[in-house]
C-alpha cells in the first residue's frame, strides 16, 4: 500500500498522525526540490524506529563520537566484528562489546528522529511517499521504538520554543563572539558543563549552525544556548558575514542582482541568483523572499507562495514578503486568503519608508480581491 501526495495538500504532521492510527509499518519518504533536501523516517506498527535526513547523514557511530559517549578504537574494533561476518547492526555490536549501554544508544537514536522530524516538521512545501512494507533492519545501524505522538509532541514542543529564541537567535547563520568586559572582576559565572562547552567554541567566525557540528549537537540545543549566554550578556551576536568577493570588489546583494534581473525582465536570471542566496544561506529569510519575487515575475504563483511563506517562517515580522504573498494568493483566486494577508499586512509595525509608500497600492487589491470574492459568492448564492 502507498500513501503520497504533495505536503501542500497533506502536511507532516497530518501524515505522522494517520501513520500513527493505522499503525502502519513500512518508510515515510519526504523530498524537498526547493531545499534539495530528503529524509526518510521508518515505522513499526506506527512507532518510529529510525530516521534519516540527506542534508546530516551522520552514521551512528559518529554521532556517538559527537556526543562523547564512544571511543574511535572501540568504534573500530565494531566495525571490525562486522566486518568478520558478523551480522548483528553496529548498535548492537556496541551494546555486546560494552562499548555504550543500550540507554545511551536509545537516547542517541532518539535525538536523532526528533531532529528529523523537527526539520521535516518545517516544510510546507516538497512530496512525501509511504511504502508499506517490513523494516529492513539489517539496513539500519541501529532502532529503536519511539511512540509517533511523542515525536510530534516534541517537535510541537521545539517549533514553539524556536519561536522564543528567534526573539534573539533570528536564524542558524548569526555569528556569535565574546562581550568585551573591562579589566575588573565580574560576577562568577553559573553555567552548566554544556553551556561552558559552546561558549568555549564561541571565536567570533562560526555561526550557530558551524557551532552545533564544532561540539556534536543538534542545532537547536546550540542555538537555544546562545539564547540563554546572550540573555545573559555575555556573547553578543552579528547577524551578517560579508560574503566572498572578488578583489577590489564589493559583494552584491542577492536582492539587488535579483532587482537588476528584473528589472531588465530576465526573471530566469533572478530565480538563479535568488537559489544560490538560498543554497549559501538557506536559514536566512531575505533569499526565500527575493526568490518569491522571482517566481511572482515568472507567474509560478504556488512556488512563489511557497517561497515567501519560507521567509516569513523565518522572519513572521518582515512586511514585504508579506504583502507579496497576498499577490500569489489572489493569482490563485484564493481571494479571501489574499485580503486576510492584506490586513495582516497593515497591522504590521513598524514598515520602512518604501513599505509603507505601498499602503494605497495595497488598499486598492484589497478592495479589488473583496469585490471579487463578493461576486464569487453572489454567482454560486
Amino acid at each position: 500500500m502507498a500513501i503520497e501526495g504533495p505536503l501542500k495538500e497533506l502536511n507532516i504532521h497530518d501524515v505522522f498522525q494517520l501513520l500513527d492510527l493505522g499503525r502502519k509499518t513500512g518508510a515515510l519518504r519526504v523530498t524537498s526540490e526547493l531545499r534539495q533536501n530528503s529524509g526518510v523516517v521508518h515505522f513499526e506498527r506506527g512507532a518510529v524506529v529510525a530516521a534519516q535526513i540527506a542534508s546530516n547523514p551522520h552514521p551512528l557511530g559518529e554521532l556517538l563520537q559527537r556526543a562523547g559517549k564512544l571511543r574511535e578504537e572501540d568504534l573500530a574494533r565494531a566495525r571490525a566484528i562486522q566486518q568478520a561476518g558478523d551480522s548483528r547492526r553496529l548498535g548492537e555490536i556496541l551494546i555486546a562489546i560494552d562499548a555504550i549501554t543500550r540507554r545511551e544508544m536509545e537516547r542517541c537514536v532518539r535525538a536523532q528522529v526528533e531532529e528529523v522530524v523537527f526539520e521535516l516538521m518545517s516544510w510546507s512545501e516538497g512530496y512525501f511517499s509511504f511504502i508499506e512494507g517490513p523494516t529492513d533492519r539489517q539496513a539500519i545501524e541501529a532502532v529503536a521504538s519511539i511512540p509517533t505522538e511523542a515525536v510530534l509532541m516534541e517537535a510541537a514542543r521545539r517549533i514553539d520554543e524556536w519561536a522564543r529564541i528567534e526573539a534573539k537567535v533570528p536564524h542558524l547563520g548569526v555569528v556569535p563572539r565574546i562581550r568585551p568586559t573591562d579589566d575588573g572582576a565580574g560576577a562568577p559565572l553559573d553555567l552548566v558543563p554544556f553551556e561552558w562547552e559552546v561558549l568555549a567554541a564561541v571565536d567570533g567566525q562560526r555561526s550557530v549552525r558551524e557551532l552545533a557540528e564544532a561540539v556534536g549537537r543538534s542545532d537547536f540545543d546550540v542555538a537555544r544556548t546562545i539564547y540563554g549566554l546572550t540573555s545573559a550578556g555575555l556573547v553578543l551576536l552579528d547577524d551578517t558575514r560579508p560574503a566572498p568577493a572578488a578583489a577590489g570588489q564589493a559583494p552584491v546583494a542577492p536582492s539587488v542582482r535579483v532587482e537588476e534581473h528584473l528589472a531588465m525582465g530576465d526573471v530566469e536570471s533572478a530565480r538563479v541568483a535568488a537559489e544560490e542566496a538560498i543554497a549559501a544561506q538557506p536559514e536566512r529569510p531575505e533569499g526565500w523572499a527575493v526568490l518569491g519575487r522571482a517566481l511572482l515575475g515568472m507567474r509560478r504563483y504556488e512556488e512563489a507562495e511557497d517561497a515567501l511563506s519560507q521567509s516569513l517562517h523565518r522572519d513572521p515580522v518582515r512586511p514585504a514578503p508579506r504583502r507579496l504573498l497576498g499577490l500569489a494568493q489572489a493569482a490563485q483566486g484564493r481571494f479571501a486568503d489574499a485580503v486576510e494577508t492584506w490586513d495582516r499586512w497593515t497591522r504590521l509595525q513598524p514598515k520602512d519608508d518604501a513599505e509603507e509608500g505601498r499602503a494605497a497600492e495595497v488598499n486598492r487589491l484589497r478592495q479589488a480581491a473583496t469585490a471579487l470574492m463578493e461576486a464569487l459568492r453572489g454567482r454560486h448564492a
